[in-house]
């Protein structure tokens, strides 16, 4: 909703005042190396009171700073200069990064220097990205004046520097001309200080070390806290404003990145440069690091399901083909066999076909499956079946050449398969009727193959099961992901997320799906499961259970405990388990054994629901 913005103090900066003689003629570009009144351009007179600097495209003298941390490796080569001398502003950044290319930098931290270059505004991943820029020196000439300088003091990052409101609201449109508000809104803070040192101290670790050798931390670790020790993400209008991603400058031969997890904690001190990267938006670039705590963060396992009770999981599997490493289909394996009990039906997500990413017509997906379910059976787990149908190659979505979906893993010795045959990848399954009970045309079929809803997309598998005498109806399921849709610190506020059109589409076809069969027999099991890719609080997931038709059991967990993936911070829910009124009160697990963790066998967390009929 609109917020409202209190009246503030017009500043007005030398840069600015530069800008407005430029745009008026007053000047050319080889006067502005200094202002009207002969003092030199400052960094914070060029990072100015909005996102973008008011010389952007100019050409700048002798900018006096203190060098602060030097990157100085990849193609992205540079150092942070700061200057020691700030002006009164809070929403004027005193830090810049100088853009030297490939070129390694021939300073030192602690050299005061005078920068000579033309300001740029950089965007991450390009322009359309739809990223807010970082405003550069580039092609700089640098005069070293002295070294062995003491560095500016770090601002600390914590509840009383961030604020919680996360970001101005622009109706969709852009912030970047905006006057900044460092007061109100966290990415205004963290533009205030875009390029500046900054610091967190005992910082706990609300995202893993990802292979990236990148972790995330939270400045406000009481806020939004999961039982775990990470930060939940419960709403569209609450990001976590915490949230600061970090990487290090420092050598790793000497300085290995901290391996962690989630609940562990930075002790001490962690500062460097503020930067904004197409990776993670808000970056602290760590010249030095804390000391990694261990929160000795253990992996989940439920409880076995009783005899009279029916186990039904969902996990992704992370584009498993038979080209990936044997030691994950033995972790994965593992997961299914001891964190999850051997559930009696498992509904999987990206199972890739038998040559992976190979992109040469081929559709068969058998060979993962079997290394898959004999992995479970050298691990001391059931003999699985499987059941699934095949794609049209390359329709839908994944990695090319993927052709990933969806399957049925089932123990014969608990339960039974109802084999219906005629399903195929573009024949719909239809819900019929035999005596006087809810039946699939097809088991495995497909639901509404053909919709447009699915296009490059995974469509839904219907599959029919007995358990105990009793008919359940499970349906196996993978949205559309989130690509496209702008990241939460957008420069676009509130940031447009396009590809829920398409999820909520998806899910009304599965609503309509799950209609037809309670239309058929009210009294149906239903269980709806897998990878939907949206949050509880969704367009995608409200459709879903449109009409009350499915309950989403993620919703009856306590707040803190609401998540199964952890995305730049955020413990969050893409995964989901939903079902049908007859099946009444379930008992529900979301078994925390990857997301959480530097070790992965997948980035989601698989889930478990038990029924007694």
């Amino acid at each position: 909703m609109p917020t409202r913005r209190s009246p503030r103090r017009r500043h007005v900066t030398v840069g600015t005042l530069i800008a407005g003689a430029l745009a008026a003629g007053l000047l050319v570009p080889a006067q502005f190396a200094s202002a009207a009144d002969g003092t030199a351009v400052r960094i914070h007179d060029i990072q100015g009171t909005t996102r973008v600097s008011p010389l952007a495209g100019r050409q700048v003298a002798d900018v006096p700073g203190v060098v602060t941390a030097v990157k100085n490796f990849g193609s992205a080569r540079g150092f942070w200069v700061q200057d020691p001398n700030p002006d009164k502003n809070d929403a004027t950044s005193e830090g810049i990064y100088v853009f030297t290319g490939k070129d390694a930098p021939a300073v030192t931290v602690g050299d005061a220097v005078l920068v000579s270059g033309t300001v740029t505004e950089y965007y991450p991943g390009g322009e359309a990205a739809g990223l807010q820029s970082v405003t550069q020196l580039t092609k700089p000439t640098v005069s070293v004046t002295s070294s062995g300088n003491v560095l500016p003091a770090a601002v600390r990052l914590r509840p009383s520097t961030v604020p919680a409101r996360y970001a101005p609201d622009a109706h969709g449109g852009s912030i970047e001309k905006l006057p900044l508000a460092p007061g109100r809104y966290a990415l205004d803070r963290y533009e205030s200080l875009e390029g500046m040192r900054v610091e967190v101290r005992d910082a706990p670790v609300v995202g893993a070390t990802s292979e990236h050798k990148d972790l995330w931390v939270t400045t406000d670790p009481r806020h939004n806290r999961t039982v775990r020790g990470g930060t939940v993400y419960g709403s569209y209008g609450d990001p976590n404003a915490g949230r600061v991603k970090v990487v290090s400058l420092l050598p790793y031969a000497q300085h290995p990145f901290p391996v962690a997890n989630v609940g562990d904690e930075l002790t001490g001190t962690t500062a460097g440069p503020l930067d904004y990267d197409n990776f993670g938006g808000y970056t602290l670039q760590a010249t030095e690091l804390g000391a990694l705590k261990d929160g000795k963060l253990q992996r989940e396992t439920t409880r076995k399901q009783k005899d009279g009770e029916l186990a039904v999981a969902t996990y992704n599997v992370e584009n498993l083909s038979p080209k990936t490493p044997q030691a994950k289909f033995d972790r994965l394996a593992a997961a299914l066999v001891t964190n999850l009990a051997s559930p009696d039906v498992v509904a999987l997500e990206e199972v890739q076909d038998n040559n992976g990413t190979t992109n040469d017509g081929v559709v068969d997906a058998d060979q993962t499956l079997k290394k898959l379910t004999d992995a479970i059976v050298a691990a001391g787990g059931p003999a699985y079946q499987w059941r699934q149908v095949n794609p049209v190659d390359g329709q839908d979505g994944g990695q090319p050449g993927g052709n990933i979906r969806t399957a049925f893993l089932f123990n014969p010795a608990r339960v039974s398969f109802k084999d219906v045959p005629g399903g195929d990848s573009t024949t719909a399954v239809k819900v019929t009727r035999e005596g006087g009970k809810a039946a699939l045309s097809a088991s495995p079929g497909r639901i509404d193959p053909a919709n447009a809803a699915w296009t490059n997309s995974r469509k839904p598998l219907a599959g029919q099961f007995s358990f105990r005498g009793k008919d359940v109806f499970v349906v196996a399921n993978h949205f559309n992901s989130k690509g496209g849709d702008q990241g939460v610190d957008s420069r676009f506020q509130p940031p447009a997320r396009t590809s829920e059109v398409q999820r909520t589409q998806q899910a009304q076809a599965v609503n309509a799906f799950v209609k037809e069969l309670l239309t058929a027999d009210r009294q149906a099991n239903v269980i709806v499961a897998g990878d939907l890719n949206d949050y509880q609080f969704s367009p995608a997931l409200k459709a879903l259970t449109a009409g009350g038709v499915l309950t989403d059991l993620v919703d009856r967990l306590p707040k803190k405990e609401r998540y199964g993936y952890v995305y730049q911070g955020n413990s969050q829910v893409l995964d989901h388990m939903l079902t049908s009124r007859h099946l009444g009160r379930v008992d529900y697990d979301i078994v925390h054994v990857n997301a959480e963790f530097a070790d992965q066998a997948s980035d989601h967390d698989p889930q478990v629901l038990r029924w007694k009929p």
